[in-house]
């Protein structure tokens, strides 16, 4: 029996899956590391947890499998996206990264808008956002020159990780067109870009696919990781170009729901000249040659972490989650908006916060606790209409994430997005995507879609009913008019955040 090895390297976490031909997970393992935030709006984290915590990872998934070490035939990556990590020219980290939920860069990104006008959605196909990595570039030429000064190359996370591994610096295309220094649809770096602001093209590191062979475990590595120094490490790709993978979105029309710490819509798109104006995130795939339309909130499953650690702590998810399906749809007249730490699609705005508009006395516990879940799936509805009227049709969702584990929230996201919801036999996500990546380039399949088709099945569907539907229809309308109505309160309830 052979096995591939997908590492999702995420935001709290390393997950490591070992995956069989058949997509079957033999075994998984995590690993945590701490996540800094030194003052507001940052958040930073030493990228040498990231290199420790996925040998131990790797380890044990060694151990406990009982694996021979021969029978691995490949290791691709999946990592948290637009991540800034700066090495000098012997590889060492000149400063902790700075993480894609890092809010500093506003200033930067009013800059990059400024400099660049059409030119940035003309090439880059994004707008300027404080979680990509160029801002955050920016920043540090303007507060640390001395650091900027020193770096060789800058690197995404699971670039790092895998640099750490292999010593093979690399960056694949579907994590570099979140940099906004990619021309997305030439798939070369943009030297328009960077000479705009004064950075070399030299600090871009090579391209890849995905799929790319880039190496083999360096013999210290191999021996912490308990796996042998032959073996194949293939590039790995963006999470949420995994995730789509491991979802199996390849192909058009194909669209997913991805409900992690943020949450995802993600649509494939085989047109590289498709222009949507920056109303939403345009990114190259995990497959050769395809893209992917991409909505997002950023505060989605966090929502519900935050409300259930601030007047839940004593209950698990799955208590907290009790007896919502008996809540009737729209919560009793209570409504949330999820913009707790800003919002990104399809407004791009970090200082907008959140709200709980229509309390009264005879709302429960249970009826908040519904009205988040409802907030959440209004917050990413707004992405579906997005990518429907850029002329798709949407009538089937696949769910994967936090927001697949629950039967009245599959239920709702199909009320709420009026569309048949998929939910998969087994859900690993974006480490699945990346095993997928490990499988096809070993040489398993003919493409990444016969992969697909080995390794994933559907297991339920849920529909939407046509009574809840149109009652969602009704409040989505309300969720719509909230932004408007609470910016410039907002803005004066600001100067109290302290």
């Amino acid at each position: 029996m052979k096995y591939v090895i997908g590492v999702d390297l995420g935001t709290s976490a390393v997950k490591t899956v070992l995956v069989d031909p058949q997509g079957k997970v033999a075994f998984e393992h995590s690993e945590s590391y701490p996540l800094s935030r030194p003052q507001p709006n940052w958040s930073e984290q030493n990228p040498e947890d990231w290199v420790q915590g996925t040998l131990v990872s790797l380890h044990r998934l060694i151990e406990v499998s009982g694996v021979d070490p021969s029978q691995v035939d490949g290791i691709s990556f999946s990592g948290q996206m637009h991540g800034l990590v700066l090495v000098d020219r012997e590889g060492k980290v000149l400063r902790p990264a700075i993480l894609w939920n890092d809010t500093r860069t506003t200033a930067q990104c009013r800059k990059i808008e400024k400099t660049l006008g059409a030119k940035l959605i003309e090439i880059a196909r994004n707008r300027a956002l404080e979680g990509f990595t160029l801002p955050k570039i920016l920043w540090v030429q303007e507060n640390e020159p001395e650091v900027l000064a020193q770096a060789e190359l800058f690197l995404l996370p699971k670039d790092y990780v895998r640099y750490r591994l292999t010593g093979d610096y690399a960056m694949d295309y579907s994590d570099a067109a979140g940099t906004l220094l990619l021309d997305v649809a030439s798939k070369t770096w943009s030297a328009e870009i960077a000479e705009a602001f004064g950075l070399p093209v030299s600090l871009c590191p090579k391209l890849v696919e995905s799929f790319d062979l880039t190496g083999t475990l360096l013999p210290e590595i191999a021996e912490a990781s308990g796996l042998l120094p032959s073996t194949k490490v293939f590039a790995g790709g963006a999470d949420n170009a995994c995730g789509a993978l491991g979802a199996g979105i390849l192909g058009e029309g194909r669209t997913m729901c991805s409900i992690g710490t943020s949450g995802v819509i993600l649509s494939y798109e085989s047109n590289k000249d498709l222009n949507l104006e920056g109303k939403v995130h345009f990114f190259n795939h995990g497959e050769k040659d395809a893209y992917y339309i991409m909505g997002v909130t950023l505060a989605a499953g966090y929502s519900l972490t935050w409300f259930k650690e601030t007047f839940a702590g004593d209950k698990s998810f799955d208590e907290l989650l009790q007896g919502v399906d008996s809540i009737p749809a729209g919560s009793g007249g209570l409504l949330f908006t999820p913009y707790i730490v800003g919002e990104r699609t399809p407004h791009p705005d970090p200082n907008i916060r959140g709200s709980f508009i229509g309390m009264d006395s005879g709302h429960t516990l249970a009826h908040f606790t519904r009205s988040v879940l409802e907030g959440i799936t209004f917050s990413l509805r707004e992405s579906i209409d997005i990518v429907r009227d850029s002329g798709k049709e949407i009538t089937e969702v696949v769910a994967i994430g936090g927001g697949a584990k629950n039967e009245a929230w599959l239920q709702m996201q199909a009320d709420i997005f009026n569309a048949s919801i998929i939910k998969l036999e087994s859900e690993q996500g974006p480490a699945m995507g990346a095993a997928m990546l490990a499988a096809y380039g070993a040489g398993w399949f003919e493409s990444l879609g016969e992969c697909a088709e080995a390794f994933i099945r559907p297991a339920e569907v849920y529909k939407p009913n046509a009574q809840q539907a149109a009652t969602y229809d009704g409040l989505f309308g309300l969720y719509q008019e909230v932004y408007g109505q609470t910016r410039s309160l907002n803005d004066k309830l600001a100067q109290y955040r302290k």
